[in-house]
């Protein structure tokens, strides 16, 4: 399969990958994070999937959401007749369920179903048994029950079901974890929990203000970001997988299943923007608690409910997505300084305040701590945005977002009435105004630069006019952007940085794909200065690099039209949602 050969389904808690040929081939238990029990998409067949999908047949006729849902149905065509599956996962009761429901619409068709549970990311063979009709899998921590309208046979360490299903039938599987050591879990009623999860994301959507021109794409990026979000903790997920490559058969493989603040900052402006403010309560109360304690301490990422150790290994049994070694779980990047955050969780909190979020003293109280730390090290060197592995450097960027953090505050005391040291910030704000146009724009080629001194662009730079650090029709805004259009676009999509031979700014060999979200800031940008139709064409091309079912990864090879990095991408369809409201 392709990347954007999958659809996601999940319960706020974890999700599954089901790809286009009937195969669950990813899904963590418990948690997003947890180690997976279905991982044949970062191996092979041995390291456990889940198959249910007519004899013979490799593709559906089509497959879509049900509307304005993460319920995922997908239509078979054989010459017998036609059938439906439905996967979806229902929200959380006592253990997560994964529901697939085959349904027959014409005629009959026969259908066929394999199961491999291999828990620990593939590596630990469970040991399986028949109890009251069901199949129970165990393996250390962790304990699966299947419930199958069809009976299972094993043989050579999987189960199989072969049956018929005519017009008129289903025919329910339900696949549900719990610890090891805790009793049986109640089986669900998976019909009935098909109408709970329908209802519950059809009662969410309708609370969704936004109406205009592209609302579908719209939607379904909103349905997307609420499944990475955690329910139990309000954390936000940067993606659902690890390790899916930015470069087929390189090591730029990371896992993405926790929470940047960076990410979840601007999940929160692209929920709020489109009325769900109670997201952003329950995403400030995840934050209040994750970043307690002292304000130096402060991480880039942390773990759903709130986990600091989140320490980088290397699975070696796992050959990794088309080879590309080496599969890691954990991120060293949590160790990093990335002076950005600063400036997006301000910004993030400042903005869903404007939009109505309630006020909160203990929170003011914090971000005044945080902003304390920021004050004394704005000015120092950092790993910047992008997360490079290399020296650390004077990024652009990073100064303008700390601008943002000190502007920020500053409203805050002046239109939202809350007590502060403003006049600090503002001569803060200027004196980081003042650097940023002297040390990082070069006015031999009238653009600002990856960093201090440096010749290289970088697209971040496209942030400038969004976040206001300067008017979009000052001629360094309109340079920049120019030249960013001139010199980072590669087939009409926008590159994060020029990668060296040497490696220098980021450390790592190889290259990647077009970043998606980069290209969305420059359809921002492009609008801003006063390209509207330059905009609005960009936009509507990124539209169409979306799968069939709505989804984006992390970047686009635009050589070989496939998708890249990991899925689906938070901070891809955040700023899909963000490009088209300012468009609007």
């Amino acid at each position: 399969m392709r990347i954007e050969d999958y659809a996601l389904v999940g319960d706020m808690q974890s999700a599954a990958l089901v790809g286009l040929d009937g195969s669950v081939d990813w899904l963590c238990l418990p948690r997003f994070d947890s180690p997976a029990c279905f991982a044949r998409l970062l191996g092979d067949e041995s390291n456990g999937f889940w198959r249910l999908a007519p004899a013979g047949v490799e593709r559906p006729v089509r497959r879509a959401y049900a509307e304005n849902t993460l319920v995922l149905e997908t239509v078979w065509q054989t010459a017998t007749g036609a059938v439906k599956v439905i996967d979806f996962m229902p929200p959380r009761h006592a253990s997560p369920d994964m529901v697939r429901i085959v349904e027959g619409l014409s005629g009959t068709v026969d259908m066929e179903t394999e199961i491999r549970i291999r828990f620990d990311y593939g590596r630990i063979v469970p040991w399986v048994r028949r109890r009251d009709g069901h199949l129970h899998a165990i393996g250390g921590p962790d304990s699966v029950w299947i419930h199958s309208g069809v009976p299972l046979r094993g043989g050579d360490f999987r189960h199989r079901a072969a049956f018929t299903v005519s017009a008129g039938e289903r025919v329910p599987f339900v696949f549900t974890w719990h610890p090891s050591h805790r009793p049986q879990p109640e089986p669900i009623d998976p019909v009935e929990q098909l109408a709970e999860t329908t209802r519950m994301w059809e009662e969410w959507v309708s609370r969704c203000r936004y109406t205009g021109r592209w609302r579908e794409a719209v939607v379904r990026s909103l349905i997307t970001l609420k499944a990475l979000t955690y329910e139990p903790t309000g954390g936000i997920v940067a993606a659902a997988t690890t390790s899916l490559p930015e470069n087929l058969g390189g090591v730029r493989n990371w896992d993405y299943r926790f929470c940047w603040l960076r990410d979840a900052a601007m999940t929160l402006d692209a929920l709020t923007s489109s009325g769900y403010i109670e997201e952003a309560g329950a995403w400030r109360t995840w934050l209040l608690r994750a970043i307690a304690g002292r304000p130096e301490d402060l991480q880039v990422l942390y773990g759903v409910a709130g986990e600091r150790r989140l320490p980088e290994l290397e699975l070696d049994w796992l050959r990794g997505y088309e080879d590309s070694r080496p599969v890691r779980i954990g991120n060293g990047a949590a160790g990093q300084l990335q002076l950005d955050i600063y400036g997006e969780v301000v910004d993030a909190l400042y903005q869903a305040r404007k939009q109505g979020m309630p006020p909160d003293d203990h929170a003011w109280a914090m971000i005044r701590k945080v902003m304390e730390f920021l004050e004394d090290n704005w000015d120092r060197p950092d790993e910047g945005l992008w997360e490079v592995r290399g020296p650390r450097r004077h990024f652009v960027h990073s100064k303008v977002m700390a601008w943002v953090a000190a502007d920020r505050m500053v409203r805050v005391v002046e239109e939202l009435r809350r007590t502060g040291p403003v006049e600090r910030w503002k001569a803060l704000r200027d004196r980081i105004h003042a650097e940023v146009c002297e040390k990082g724009f070069d006015p031999a080629r009238g653009t600002f630069t990856q960093s201090y001194g440096s010749r290289e662009l970088d697209a971040a730079l496209l942030q400038i006019p969004i976040v206001g650090f300067l008017p979009p029709d000052d001629p360094r805004v309109v340079g920049t952007v120019e030249a960013i259009e001139r010199e980072l676009m590669v087939d009409g999509l926008v590159l994060r940085y020029p990668l060296s031979e040497d490696n220098a700014v980021d450390g790592l060999p190889g290259g990647e794909g077009a970043f998606l979200a980069c290209s969305f800031w420059l359809a921002q940008a492009l609008a801003m200065i006063g390209r509207r139709d330059d905009a609005v064409a960009l936009f509507e091309r990124l539209l169409a690099l979306t799968n069939d079912v709505g989804l984006l990864s992390e970047e686009y090879d635009p050589q070989l039209a496939r998708q890249l990095g990991n899925f689906p991408q938070a901070f891809s369809h955040i700023h899909l949602i963000r490009t088209a409201l300012a468009l609007e």
